[in-house]
């Protein structure tokens, strides 16, 4: 299986459902990835709380977001390419929810 991914383009911050391991979990509570492509900054450790980063200051103070969700990617840093399947302006977490409910996850 695949893992989802969810690129916030305007901060060019994208986070990574893997495919496993969410199952019967609330979405706040997923486990997650992320990876702040300006900064090169990710999650310490293991996995986070997805409303954990939801609540980061870059996603929470700029809203609205362009989100773009793919599922694989090719090239690194300037070649970056991945192939969107769909994107949405959303407005907050309750919008971010709805579009994972839409894409079934």
């Amino acid at each position: 299986m695949t893992a989802h991914k969810f690129h916030f383009q305007e901060i060019n911050l994208i986070i990574y459902f893997p495919a496993k391991g969410n199952e019967n979990r609330e979405y706040p509570r997923y486990g997650v990835r992320y990876l702040n492509r300006t900064t090169r900054v990710s999650q310490t450790g293991k996995a986070t709380s997805l409303e954990e980063a939801l609540n980061k200051p870059e996603i929470r103070e700029n809203y609205p977001h362009t989100v773009r969700y793919y599922l694989d990617s090719s090239g690194r840093g300037q070649t970056f390419a991945p192939e969107y399947l769909e994107t949405r302006t959303i407005i907050g977490v309750k919008e971010f929810f709805r579009f994972l409910r839409d894409l079934e996850i």
